[in-house]
C-alpha cells in the first residue's frame, strides 16, 4: 500500500487520505517458551500502551496545531483492534494509558478495552507536557481526564503517565497534584539521559513519593555505570529483538524486579502518513521499523509473563 505524505502548516487544517490498517494479524508464530534457549522468568511484568494518534506525538506538536487534530482522519481503531486481538491471543491483560481527547471521540472503543479486562489509566487530556503546565493547569487537566475515562470505561482510574515522560526535577510537585485528585500511582519518570525527557539519577524501580503516590518507572539496565532504556518504544523498534530480551533478562537476574514495557498504537501502523518539515532524526525515530513491530511484540508476549500495572504492582500501590 502506498503511503501519503503530510506536509502541515500549523495554521491550516489537514486531511489524511491513507486508509486505516486492516484488523488482520500476521499469521500466528509458534514461538517457543524456551525462546533463546532459556525458560522464561517467573516474574510478571507490566505491559502498557500509551493510547494516542500518530499526529499527537510531542515531536510533531510544532507542525500540527491541536485545534486541527479533529480535521485529521483517525487511524486509531484499526491499530487498537490489532493490539487487542494480539493480547487476547496471548492471554495478556495490559494497562492502556489513554488521552482524554481520545476518550471523548472513541468512548465505545475504550469501553470495549475495559470490558476485555484491561486497565484504563490516564495519559492527560491532550498530550501537553507537564513542563508546560502550572500546578493548577495540571490539576484541571487530570481531573477532566480522569472523569472522562471513568465515565467511558466504567472503571476507577488510579494510574497516570505524563505525556512524553515529561516530569522534570522542577515539576516534582506533580505528585501532590496526583494525590489530591485521586490517583495512586504514576509511571512518568524515565531514569535515563535523553534530549527530550528523563531524570538520569532518579530511582530505577517502584518507590513511594512523599505524597503517597507510587512512581513506577519504565525499565532500564545499568551498563558502564549508566542507565540504558530497556522499556520499549523507539528503542524496541530500532534494536534487534534479542537485545531487548537480553536486557529484560539481565534486569530480572540482577535486580529481581518486574519490567515495565510501553509502546504506542501508531508504532504498529506502517501505512501512516509521513510528516515533512521535521528534522531527519525525528523522522527516523518515529518511522523506523514500524512494519516489524507487531511481530516483535508477539515474541515479547511469549518470552515473558505480562499483566496490568495495577495487578503487577498491587502490593505497592494497594491493588484491585
Amino acid at each position: 500500500m502506498s503511503t501519503s505524505t503530510a506536509s502541515v502548516d500549523p495554521g491550516v487544517p489537514v486531511l489524511m487520505l491513507t486508509p486505516p490498517p486492516s484488523h488482520t494479524l500476521p499469521a500466528p508464530q509458534q514461538h517457543s517458551r524456551l525462546a533463546g534457549s532459556r525458560a522464561r522468568s517467573a516474574i510478571r511484568n507490566a505491559f502498557t500502551i500509551d493510547v494516542e494518534e500518530w499526529f499527537q506525538v510531542s515531536a510533531f506538536e510544532h507542525r500540527i496545531a491541536r485545534e486541527h487534530w479533529g480535521g485529521i482522519d483517525s487511524r486509531l481503531e484499526g491499530v487498537m483492534r490489532q493490539i487487542m486481538s494480539l493480547l487476547e491471543r496471548r492471554g495478556v491483560r495490559a494497562t492502556f494509558f489513554t488521552l482524554g481527547w481520545i476518550a471523548e471521540r472513541h468512548g465505545a472503543l475504550i469501553r470495549e478495552v475495559a470490558e476485555q479486562g484491561h486497565e484504563i489509566a490516564s495519559h492527560g487530556f491532550d498530550h501537553r507536557r507537564v513542563t508546560a503546565l502550572s500546578p493548577q493547569a495540571l490539576r484541571e487537566d487530570v481531573i477532566r481526564t480522569r472523569t472522562l475515562l471513568e465515565q467511558v470505561s466504567g472503571q476507577a482510574v488510579t494510574g497516570y503517565r505524563a505525556p512524553s515522560f515529561s516530569v522534570s526535577p522542577d515539576t516534582l510537585w506533580i505528585y501532590d497534584v496526583l494525590a489530591e485528585t485521586g490517583h495512586r500511582y504514576s509511571s512518568s519518570i524515565f531514569p535515563i539521559a535523553h534530549d527530550h525527557y528523563g531524570i538520569p539519577d532518579a530511582p530505577r524501580f517502584a518507590h513511594a513519593r512523599a505524597s503517597g503516590i507510587v512512581e513506577i518507572p519504565p525499565t532500564t539496565v545499568v551498563l558502564g555505570g549508566r542507565n540504558l532504556p530497556a522499556a520499549g518504544g523507539g528503542y524496541f523498534r530500532l534494536l534487534p529483538y534479542g537485545l531487548s530480551r537480553a536486557a529484560i533478562r539481565r534486569m530480572h537476574a540482577r535486580d529481581g524486579e518486574p519490567a515495565v514495557f510501553y509502546f504506542h498504537p501508531w508504532e504498529i501502523d506502517a501505512d501512516q502518513p509521513r510528516m515533512t518539515g521535521v528534522p531527519a532524526r525525528t523522522r527516523f525515530r518515529h518511522y523506523v521499523n514500524l512494519s516489524r513491530m507487531l511481530a516483535k511484540l508477539d515474541r515479547l508476549l511469549v518470552d515473558f509473563h505480562w499483566g496490568r500495572m495495577d495487578e503487577v504492582f498491587a502490593d505497592r500501590i494497594g491493588g484491585r
